[in-house]
């Protein structure tokens, strides 16, 4: 009843106003939150426990706390309902889990000659966008269409302004070459208009006005054009063609059909835009699996949705909703516009609404039956490595560097439900420290020697000086040291859900002994460590384990489990050296100019534009640095203390005992 007597002390100081209540466990996390149009009237509810279901039941019992937040109506509460669910993920909420952003096409308005190009993240001034598109190759479809009818430059404006001649774009006719001038300014504006107009779904016109050109040229004699007219229209037609779902007459709506199996939902959402299908994409949201109805998961879900989205004028339903007024009044609100839920019982809306959930029905069923073969091998992990129950949360390890340099280490996590990569981190070695040997893998290093110069063993067995590269034992102990002392900090009593059952290191015996000793320096030492390294021919499908206090084993090279545990390494390796790539890749642009405080992009480029190097800078006198364009005396000082410290004068040259720098 602690949980009753914690609502009940809330309702002595709760409104009647609409708002957003949130109910809160010991710990302080969401287990629920929910909007009201009034919220003593609505909260009052969680203290009639025998009228509450058994899901009702366990949160009110978890309840250590509520926080409320006032609204100025019932509509403005759904919306701010939706953000706190996405953003807190309350066990007891149906929750949207989408991490994924949406790809946009976009035109740019500020060059004379506007690019199109694929788009995501955040918008821009400057520029007209054009979605959203339910994946990325819808939108490549997409922009391959409209280079082949348009003809529309993709370039970058470096790009397009450093070219003395036609790119290959062009001499495959999805491009008009504006950087060369193979079209004048006012036509390629034309093709601007035209796209535009066919994105806003006014494809008959502007067929109609390609035939009767295309008329023109031929009546001139002018084939070739005719023919290139020809071409583009038979593009457009194609494009035309290519729906699975046709909606005459509705310009932008969005269709959203769900089904449920077995206590699971999918939901399926098809995006059109201009008339024309932006493509599909299906959704599991997180319940928990109960008798939850259909209509309650849609309402969740809508709000969630539209959180991140502009909503069209119009959404079709598979369910009617009982709250569908106040969610239209919540999405006006948010469009700025009028937004209309519908839920048609016949013709081409109904059937387009129905093939949607066909979608939705056989993604749900192919998520099902993924999911009992992940069942299977879940369960033979957990023979495998003798643990208690079914991994919830298995973390995989891997570092990236060459020979030391832009050293990373990172962490891949998986579950029932497959990758969890909004889980993924990435960790930049900071450390110099290295570990030595311990005197039990001496034997195993070869030339190794209990406390002498540290090595660095390879996954198939080789070793390397630590010297001459990076040491992948020491990265490895680091990254040990970050990920789980943060989460001692964060969790000391281990109650949460970020605490792995497995621990798998792409690695063999010495990456598992640095692992272990951290673990055992932070008291953790009944966490599960297994590392997987590859044989001596570094073939996959001879991969040895090891284990603390095991002989290091081998699976038969078909064995289903083998796969998977190949899977997860893989993933992990691939996001290490993606991770790492990306790092040599910013290494590479950046100059020590960035390294002074106060100079930003445009001082750095007055700077390289005057002197011509990072060199020329950090070899500048004071009085030259004065002198260069832009640059004010305060600056100037700055910039000479940073490569000077400590010397006085106007023209010091070259600073005495400095090597030579980075351009």
């Amino acid at each position: 009843m602690e949980g009753v007597a914690v609502i009940e002390a809330a309702l002595l100081t709760m409104p009647f106003a609409p708002g957003v209540y949130r109910m809160l466990d010991a710990k302080g996390d969401a287990l629920y939150v929910g909007k009201a149009r009034s919220l003593k009237k609505r909260v009052v509810s969680y203290t009639q426990i025998p009228r509450l279901p058994e899901r009702l039941r366990r949160m009110v019992h978890l309840t250590r706390r509520m926080e409320i937040i006032t609204t100025g109506s019932e509509a403005e509460a759904l919306l701010l309902e939706a953000n706190l669910i996405k953003r807190l993920r309350p066990r007891f909420n149906i929750v949207l889990r989408d991490d994924k952003s949406y790809p946009w096409l976009v035109i740019t308005e500020d060059h004379d000659y506007p690019q199109i190009a694929k788009h995501r993240g955040e918008k821009r001034k400057g520029a007209s966008y054009w979605g959203p598109f339910a994946s990325a190759w819808a939108v490549d479809q997409t922009l391959t269409a409209l280079q082949k009818v348009f003809l529309l430059r993709s370039c970058r404006d470096t790009v397009f302004d450093s070219r003395d001649r036609p790119c290959l774009l062009h001499q495959i006719k999805r491009c008009s070459a504006p950087c060369v001038e193979r079209i004048s300014r006012p036509d390629y504006a034309g093709l601007v208009r035209d796209a535009t107009k066919f994105l806003s779904g006014e494809t008959p016109s502007i067929q109609k006005a390609l035939a009767a050109e295309m008329e023109q040229a031929a009546e001139g004699l002018e084939f070739e054009r005719a023919a290139s007219l020809r071409d583009r229209i038979r593009g457009l037609t194609y494009v035309q063609g290519q729906n699975s779902i046709n909606l005459d007459g509705v310009g932008d709506a969005d269709i959203v059909a769900l089904h449920q199996i077995a206590g699971q939902s999918c939901v399926q959402v098809f995006f059109f835009r201009g008339g024309r299908n932006n493509g599909n994409r299906s959704f599991f949201p997180s319940h928990l699996k109960d008798d939850t109805a259909p209509e309650e998961v849609l309402s969740a879900f809508l709000t969630q949705l539209y959180d991140d989205l502009p909503p069209p004028p119009l959404v079709l339903l598979s369910h009617a909703l009982p709250d569908a007024a106040l969610i239209a009044e919540a999405l006006t609100l948010k469009a700025g516009r009028k937004v209309e839920l519908a839920t048609p019982q016949r013709g081409e809306k109904r059937a387009a609404i129905e093939h949607a959930a066909t979608n939705a029905r056989e993604a749900l069923e192919r998520r099902l039956a993924e999911g009992t073969a992940q069942v299977a091998l879940l369960d033979g992990v957990t023979r495998l490595f003798d643990l208690a129950e079914p991994p919830r949360r298995i973390e995989v390890y891997d570092n990236s560097h060459i020979q030391g340099s832009h050293a990373y280490g990172v962490m891949i996590v998986a579950g029932p439900e497959g990758f969890m990569k909004n889980a993924y981190r990435k960790y930049a070695i900071q450390g110099t420290a290295v570990i030595q040997v311990p005197p039990a893998l001496a034997a195993e290093v070869p030339g190794a020697m209990p406390g002498a110069a540290p090595t660095s063993r390879r996954a198939g067995g080789g070793s390397r000086a630590a010297s001459g590269g990076g040491d992948d034992f020491a990265m490895m102990k680091e990254v040990f040291e970050r990920r789980f002392g943060r989460a001692l900090k964060e969790d000391p009593e281990r109650a949460g859900e970020g605490w792995p059952d497995l621990v798998l290191i792409d690695g063999g015996a010495g990456q598992l002994s640095a692992a272990r000793e951290v673990m055992a320096e932070l008291g953790l030492g009944d966490l599960n460590l297994v590392a997987v390294a590859k044989g001596p021919d570094r073939d996959a499908g001879r991969e040895w384990f090891h284990r603390a206090e095991h002989e290091p084993f081998q699976l038969p090279p078909r064995d289903p489990v083998l796969y998977y545990l190949q899977r997860l390494r893989d993933e992990a390796h691939r996001f290490a050296i993606t991770t790492h790539r990306a790092g040599r890749s910013k290494a590479i642009t950046r100059s020590e100019l960035d390294e002074i405080p106060g100079v930003g992009s445009a001082i750095k480029r007055r700077l390289l534009n005057h002197f011509g190097s990072a060199r020329g800078v950090r070899q500048a006198g004071a009085e030259d640095l004065r002198n260069c364009p832009g640059i004010g005396p305060s600056m100037a000082a700055r910039i000479h203390e940073h490569f000077h410290p400590g010397a006085t004068g106007t023209n010091l040259g070259k600073p005495a005992g400095r090597t030579a720098g980075r351009d």
